[in-house]
């Protein structure tokens, strides 16, 4: 029986598993619980301990919003990190005083102060982060969609991040700091920096990554000086134009604290339990389009929670800090799915139920410009199809395309894919990428999309993208051709992929020099029976 590997890290000696040629350590922490004094305040420290810490389970989730979320957990342990790093066979990578002492399941270093490292020619391993933030509202690293045994083997050390969301990470409050979600991701990070060399992982060469609200999340640390030298590259699937003005912000935060009889303080908020007041975000989220007159686009996507442009930590859009320059670009992978929208209309059970009145007010609300642009670029689609093209380009596909343009603008490398593998339920939706990614197409979500046997070419295609990001994060290159101003290269992710031109020229001709502006208290819409968003039951 081989023994549990240990490594020892800058605050103790943690003690994993070893799983499928993997050595993986779950549940660490790298910063306190952010309860009683700690609630809603900027991620503290956490205090060094004595003797080995079991790393063989995944920590509670942060408490969940939304209409899909993990199992509540009364353990305040939220902000915890796991990585997987390749087993090379001995207890604890390399590293000058990361061995732990010898005895029973540590290993005996081979020289002085070091262990045997786990890369070629003794190489530290670049490093994947994945941020667990779906919508900004839910996610856990538990998921097995997440599993990142399959990354591992291609050569990668894999940390994935669990940080606040919904309105513990980025409601808006008197006597907090916003965008404590950021803060959040920003303290693991600093913590991979002081540790990740002990798992046999580079600091010099990490890459963050994540989807829909994680996604959105790198997006936001593109910008942040604090967290620029705390990585070196960024993969983003399907990035959400989903900002908020402080104002819009506060409404928001009075909203939630007159459903909860508080006030709308860090004080106020703090006298509500966790998840409590995270079931009082998803209920708002489903009375949202009764605040259309107010809340505007928010209110018809249904949302009421995302990154604060709060002019300190987050002072613009992505797009706006890489296209002035303030903010320089990176080695960018950026993608999104050819039908992003579907998954919601199909799991909300109105696709195929859309109305000329419904399509009017897609367009009225979420395409850029004068809505008769939107309607000559598309003077045949269906009801049906304006509404997916409307929502689909608004909140994902959009986004993605201009932060690879902005990026490429300001200096860096951008590589772009669309996904239009799709099945016949779900077309190429949101989401769908990620288990194709990870390399887990029978984890539940993979089975919910694919069936249980998945055919050859899907399991093809999952190879593809994952030897793509790993290659990325080895050497900023997946394997295709930049996407740039004179040269749009996309890759069609498909049976088989090919490399083309861009394939969305119309909605992208519509967009161009017009990214997503965050959300601000609106007029009153001119269609409000009509609002999609008031048709979804979360």
């Amino acid at each position: 029986m081989q023994e549990r590997p240990t490594v020892r890290t800058a605050e103790g000696i943690v003690e994993g598993t070893r799983v499928r040629g993997t050595m993986t350590f779950c549940g660490i922490p790298y910063a306190r619980p952010p309860v009683g004094e700690l609630r809603f305040a900027a991620p503290a420290p956490v205090p060094p301990w004595d003797g080995i810490r079991s790393a063989t389970e995944f920590g509670p989730p942060p408490p969940q919003s939304g209409p899909t979320r993990a199992e509540v957990s009364d353990d305040p342990n939220w902000l915890t990190v796991n990585v997987c790093t390749p087993d090379t066979g001995r207890s604890t990578p390399p590293g000058p005083g990361t061995c732990a002492p010898p005895g029973p399941g540590t290993c005996a270093p081979p020289g002085p102060g070091t262990c045997a490292p786990p890369g070629p020619g003794g190489s530290l391993l670049p490093v994947l982060v994945w941020i667990c933030c779906g919508g900004y509202m839910a996610g856990t690293a538990a998921d097995p969609m997440f599993d990142p045994t399959a990354l591992a083997t291609e050569g990668l050390v894999v940390v994935s991040v669990q940080c606040r969301m919904g309105a513990e990470g980025f409601a808006q409050l008197d006597g907090a700091p916003p965008n404590r979600g950021l803060l959040d991701q920003i303290a693991a990070l600093e913590w991979i920096q002081r540790n990740i060399a002990a798992f046999g992982g580079d600091p010099d060469s990490v890459t963050i990554s994540g989807t829909s609200g994680g996604a959105g999340s790198v997006a936001a640390l593109l910008t942040i000086p604090r967290a620029r030298p705390l990585f070196r590259r960024a993969i983003t699937h399907s990035v959400p134009g989903l900002h908020i003005t402080p104002a819009l912000a506060e409404e928001v935060t009075a909203a939630l604290a007159d459903r909860l009889g508080v006030a709308p303080t860090a004080a106020g908020f703090a006298q509500v339990a966790p998840q409590r007041l995270a079931d009082e975000v998803t209920a708002l989220c489903v009375d949202a389009p009764t605040y259309l007159q107010r809340w505007g686009r928010m209110a018809h996507l249904g949302i009421v929670v995302c990154p604060v442009i709060d002019g300190d930590l987050l002072r613009e859009t992505p797009w706006e800090a890489l296209v002035s320059g303030r903010a320089a670009g990176v080695d960018l992978l950026a993608g999104y799915m050819r039908d992003e929208f579907r998954l919601f209309s199909v799991m909300m059970g109105v696709r195929g139920t859309f109305t000329d009145e419904d399509a009017a007010t897609a367009v009225e609300v979420f395409a850029p410009g004068d809505p008769a642009e939107f309607r000559a670029a598309y003077p045949d689609a269906t009801a049906e199809e304006t509404v997916e093209i409307a929502y689909s380009d608004a909140t994902f596909r959009m986004p993605s395309v201009l932060l690879a343009e902005a990026n490429a603008d300001s200096g860096g490398t951008s590589y772009l894919f669309e996904m239009q593998w799709s099945t016949e339920v779900y077309g190429a939706c949101h989401s769908i990428d990620v288990p194709l990614v990870f390399g887990t197409l029978s984890s539940p979500t993979g089975v919910m999309f694919f069936g249980t046997n998945p055919p050859e070419e899907l399991r093809d295609l999952s190879r593809e993208l994952l030897r793509a990001w790993a290659r990325f994060c080895r050497t900023g290159d997946p394997g295709w051709r930049r996407f740039e101003p004179n040269d749009l290269s996309t890759r069609i992710l498909d049976a088989p992929s090919t490399t083309a031109p861009y394939p969305r020229e119309n909605s992208r001709r519509l967009w161009h020099g017009r990214p997503p502006a965050p959300f601000a208290p609106a007029r009153p819409t001119p269609h409000p029976s009509g609002a999609v968003g008031a048709r979804f039951k979360r």
